[in-house]
């Protein structure tokens, strides 16, 4: 059922879900105006310090976006510590960023992402969700700049997050499971999480968005809801 709706969407439906209904992407073009490879180095440093927050993940980044539009030249500790949508474990993520601090990461990274992921597992020494996240909004950030479309790495998994995990658990399935979907697809997990992530948002404006554009069948939606 999940299978065949993420393969009637495919890449270039995943493609218009984040380009025009993921408010996250939606957010990161009001920083179209700032210093190319600053934007980009501020969102991948803002993603490894995106868990255990205390708003949505849409209204964080429409928070983190509004903030350096406003302040391009401050830093992410700074705006952690002001943040409103992120106010959880400071000290532990502000140790993440300073593993960091010299990383500027430009546009060279958009045509090798995985190269990205391996740099980002080597400075923090660790690997999983926020990494996986980490590299999908540098591609959003990359597409806004460059407006070329580069799909991301089938390589990469999808961001075990609150919202995936708990679809996964309904499903009956194990973690792994989606890359398997993946690869029956023809989807790369980090756009699978494009697809799947704004519709368990629950969020009313999300949803109509989405069911605008594409059918989604009547088992699915009781199942995401």
């Amino acid at each position: 059922m999940i299978e065949q709706f993420i393969k009637d969407i495919g890449i270039e439906g995943a493609r218009y879900i984040e380009e025009n209904i993921d408010r996250q992407y939606l957010a990161l073009k009001m920083l179209k105006n700032i210093d190319r490879d600053r934007a980009l180095t501020l969102i991948v440093k803002n993603a490894i310090v995106c868990y255990q927050l205390t708003s949505t993940g849409e209204d964080y980044w429409t928070e983190f976006a509004k903030y350096f539009l406003e302040n391009p030249e401050d830093n992410i500790e700074n705006f952690l510590i002001k943040s409103r949508g992120n106010r959880l474990y400071h000290s532990i993520k502000i140790n993440r960023l300073k593993k960091l601090e010299e990383d500027v990461f430009g546009i060279e990274y958009y045509e090798n992402m995985e190269l990205l992921k391996h740099v980002l597992e080597e400075r923090l020494q660790s690997q999983g969700k926020t990494i996986y996240f980490a590299v999908k909004m540098y591609g959003y950030g990359a597409r806004i700049f460059t407006n070329k479309f580069i799909p991301y790495p089938m390589s990469i998994p999808i961001p075990y997050d609150s919202r995936i995990k708990r679809l996964t658990e309904r499903l009956g399935w194990k973690i792994d499971r989606w890359n398997e979907i993946a690869k029956l697809t023809e989807v790369p997990p980090l756009h699978i999480d494009s697809i799947v992530w704004p519709l368990l948002s629950k969020d009313k404006e999300i949803i109509k968005m989405y069911t605008s554009k594409f059918n989604i069948p009547k088992s699915l939606f009781s199942l995401i809801n």
